[in-house]
């Protein structure tokens, strides 16, 4: 059986950047920037789209953050994952 001491700290970050990577490239196809997408968040600035987009100082969406991101952008929150 798998445990979760399987899960190496390189394997979360890996994650983490394909994550952000994704979202760059949906909010890029719907011709979105960064303020744009934070301003629709309701963030204050875009520092957390640009740090979380490319795993900056380890900066990373959470779940509310994947979820409207992808009501914002209109795609399925799972896209982000592949």
């Amino acid at each position: 059986m798998k445990t979760i001491d399987d899960i190496s700290t390189t394997d979360v970050d890996n994650l983490y950047k394909k994550i952000g990577i994704n979202v760059k490239k949906y909010r890029e196809l719907r011709g979105i920037t960064q303020l744009q997408l934070s301003l629709a968040m309701n963030l204050k600035s875009p520092g957390l789209i640009s740090q979380a987009e490319l795993y900056t100082k380890k900066q990373h969406f959470n779940i509310k953050h994947l979820y409207q991101i992808a009501y914002i952008l209109e795609c399925d929150i799972s896209d982000f994952f592949k």
